[in-house]
């Protein structure tokens, strides 16, 4: 399973790039919203796409099909690279297909039921997002929507990969891994907080406190 930081922010996107695992990252307007207002967004997303490679979701904000495909049309001229994230409206589902006629990449968001990420993949998706957090939030199992629509991609052989969104916690990576989506979108402190465990830290500081010591047993018999 491959690991996005879910951020706008460029200097957290910055260091979870240098640390080596991270595969992409997805942005959303209220992502977006978090960061300086004097920020240029299209510098700001070619600034981050720089920092990571890969795969950078950049979402749209209207709701109607034509005007989907003018801001996809707008982004992909200043930004080639980009997969256009589409929200799983009807009006969202006819500008899939027609950035699918048009081999555009695209990641459908706001899914939270396997039959939604179906429809989004035959539509022509090129990534559905299913957001678990938001599920749990409301006493849903979102990682049972995971593993459901995981069993119906392998049943069926779908090509859309499955981007587990809306991750709270460490936890919540763990499972997706487990139910076998494609990827996890994490949140920035999320990813910090996968990372650690104090018997990690543990050891490693009695190795350097051993290693110390063999050096200074070392001086002393010089």
């Amino acid at each position: 399973m491959q690991l996005y930081v879910d951020s706008a922010n460029l200097t957290e996107i910055r260091h979870a790039a240098s640390l080596g695992f991270i595969s992409g990252v997805t942005t959303n307007p209220s992502l977006l919203a978090k960061e300086d207002p004097s920020l240029d967004i299209k510098t700001l997303i070619l600034d981050i796409h720089k920092s990571v490679g890969g795969h950078t979701s950049v979402e749209v904000v209207s709701t109607d099909t034509d005007g989907m495909l003018r801001e996809a049309d707008e982004i992909l001229s200043w930004f080639p690279e980009a997969t256009i994230k589409i929200p799983f409206i009807p009006a969202g589902l006819a500008a899939v297909r027609a950035l699918e006629r048009q081999d555009v990449p695209t990641n459908v968001t706001l899914l939270f039921t396997p039959n939604q990420a179906l429809i989004a993949a035959n539509a022509g998706a090129t990534y559905v997002s299913l957001f678990l957090g938001r599920l749990d939030d409301i006493s849903t199992d979102g990682l049972q929507a995971v593993r459901d629509t995981v069993e119906i991609w392998d049943m069926h052989e779908l090509e859309s990969f499955i981007i587990a969104a809306s991750i709270r916690t460490p936890i919540h990576v763990l499972e997706c891994a487990k139910a076998g989506a494609h990827i996890a979108t994490v949140p920035y402190k999320v990813l910090m907080q996968s990372m650690k465990h104090p018997l990690t830290d543990a050891g490693l500081a009695a190795f350097l406190a051993d290693n110390e010591k063999m050096n200074a047993a070392k001086a002393s018999l010089a």
